[in-house]
């Protein structure tokens, strides 16, 4: 984590953390109290003040893929809350998507049907999921083309659910 609050400020915050949610802060904090990093960074949200009237850091969140470049980055104002739900949605969907040759829809959640990756040819599709292992959707762009070496929307099950 990163914040402009110090030390013991944390300290109080974690602890309010637990009382109100039951979780446990179990990461580092990187305290900046001047703000010296935040500036540097350009993370502060001019529009939102904290008691001092200085401005409070913007709230990002980023997903690290394990050859440490960034997956994916989320950033709000400091007057709106994280949606940790959305985040994990993330991270299961980069997670099934690094390993296998899939996509997911908006909104997907663990367990749903997960698109065919587009590079796939549909032969390719047929060898990957099985002939009847995926569904094609028509569209209205491919209407009449008939012979496509592959479709655009093609579904099949989350393989995490077998």
């Amino acid at each position: 984590g990163f914040s402009c609050s110090n030390k013991d400020d944390h300290a109080s915050w974690i602890e309010d953390i637990a009382v109100v949610t039951g979780g446990n802060v179990k990461f580092p904090i990187f305290c900046d109290p001047k703000r010296e990093a935040a500036v540097m960074l350009g993370i502060l949200d001019q529009t939102n003040a904290d008691a001092k009237g200085l401005p409070l850091t913007v709230r990002s969140v980023y997903v690290l893929k394990p050859d440490r470049t960034i997956a994916l980055m989320m950033t709000y104002p400091a007057s709106t809350g994280r949606n940790f739900d959305e985040i994990m949605r993330v991270v299961d969907s980069l997670q099934l998507t690094a390993s296998k040759k899939l996509a997911t829809p908006a909104d997907w959640k663990n367990g749903e049907d997960c698109i065919v990756n587009f590079p796939l040819t549909d032969k390719m599709a047929d060898e990957t999921f099985g002939k009847d292992g995926y569904r094609v959707v028509e569209v209205p762009s491919e209407a009449g083309k008939d012979g496509l070496e592959r479709h655009y929307l093609r579904y099949t099950k989350d393989p995490t659910t077998k």
